[in-house]
């Protein structure tokens, strides 16, 4: 499997911490991730451009890494 990658090139793991560097609308909510939220617990997936991950009212979310870096 490769290697899954913030915006910034630091490894991400099963588990980290990441802040979200860019406001995100999340499609089919009328939820908006703010800049600077922390998601918790991301989990990878076969994708490396992508993780999974529960944020605020929204659960089973799936992250482009390129709008994340580890915290």
């Amino acid at each position: 499997m490769t290697d899954v990658k913030d915006s910034n090139g630091n490894k991400l793991a099963d588990g980290d911490s990441v802040q979200v560097i860019k406001d995100l609308k999340v499609k089919g909510t009328s939820v908006t991730l703010k800049r600077g939220t922390v998601v918790k617990n991301i989990r990878l997936t076969g994708d490396p451009g992508l993780i999974e991950c529960n944020a605020d009212k929204v659960k089973g979310l799936v992250l482009k890494t390129e709008f994340l870096k580890k915290v």
